[in-house]
């Protein structure tokens, strides 16, 4: 019995057949995948749940980013202004994003509306007795920014008197007549006046071709209103002088010597007034009355 209690115990330890080493890297690989899910999902959120505006600002800024980064502004994708002073919103900036979002069925309606004047006074040219005369000298065309009207000068019949702005008889009746036309549609309307390339002479001193144009512009907009035109159609009038002529090829040509009347679709009109907002946000700020007396002495 002693010799059996002295026995050595034995332990048998079983070494179970092994397997490969699976690793993590399924897990890392797995969590990317949900991440870029949620990621996805979060973005179709975010999408379905701004406006129009606000995605055009966004869209607008990874496509200029240096520009708006620049202009500043308050609006979608809006950056800090490197230039001191901001903007206004990112949809009024010239040259970055519409400023109206117009439905489709809006822009063919005035397509078809101006499209309808346009054949209005084509028919007119032939019929009326007072522009049919005149046909020679009226230009009509589609442009993107509207129906756009041209009175020629000719050579042996000029709009108006040789260096003036007084409008002669004939052009006052074919401005009148196009303004009572030109108040069936509800568009505004930018008149331009433009001459030709040779200097002009007489007058008072710095009275140049600059001034001219304007005045001859000015001059067209009042018979305008006189042939029973609104006068709140008018939405600009500039001179141009002969910065813009038609005749590139004889910049001394009398047919230069025109006024340009455009009939404007809207978006024509959101950006002339949004390049004026930004001009006037450029310009100083005007100096102070105190200030003024004390350097006027």
């Amino acid at each position: 019995m002693a010799d059996e209690s002295q026995r050595p115990i034995i332990v048998k330890r079983v070494k179970k057949g092994g397997h490969g080493h699976h690793g993590g890297a399924w897990k890392i690989a797995y969590a990317d995948f949900v991440t870029a899910m949620m990621a996805f999902f979060l973005l179709m959120w975010l999408l379905g749940s701004v406006s129009q505006g606000t995605l055009q600002g966004i869209s607008e800024y990874f496509r200029t980013p240096l520009k708006v980064a620049l202009s500043g502004g308050q609006g979608a994708g809006d950056a800090t202004a490197i230039i001191k002073g901001g903007g206004t919103d990112l949809t009024r900036q010239a040259g970055q994003v519409k400023r109206s979002n117009r439905s489709p069925e809006d822009v063919e309606a005035e397509k078809k509306r101006l499209k309808a004047l346009h054949d209005k006074i084509s028919a007119d040219l032939r019929t009326s007795n007072v522009l049919k005369f005149y046909k020679d000298q009226l230009r009509l065309e589609m442009t993107p920014d509207g129906l756009k009207i041209q009175l020629l000068d000719e050579k042996n019949r000029p709009m108006f008197a040789s260096g003036s702005a007084a409008l002669l008889p004939h052009t006052r009746e074919i401005l009148r007549e196009l303004g009572y036309e030109l108040n069936a549609v509800p568009n505004l309307l930018s008149v331009s006046g433009h001459t030709d390339a040779a200097p002009f002479s007489g007058g008072q001193q710095g009275y140049s071709n600059w001034e001219l144009s304007a005045d001859r512009a000015n001059a067209a907009r009042r018979e305008l209103i006189l042939g029973s035109m609104d006068p709140s159609k008018i939405l600009r009038v500039v001179g141009l002088a002969s910065a813009n002529p038609l005749n590139r090829q004889n910049h001394f040509s009398p047919e230069n010597r025109r006024i340009e009347i455009v009939i404007l679709n809207q978006d024509a009109v959101d950006r002339i007034r949004s390049d004026g907002a930004s001009a006037d946000a450029a310009a100083p700020a005007p100096a102070e009355e105190g200030m003024q007396a004390s350097g006027a002495g």
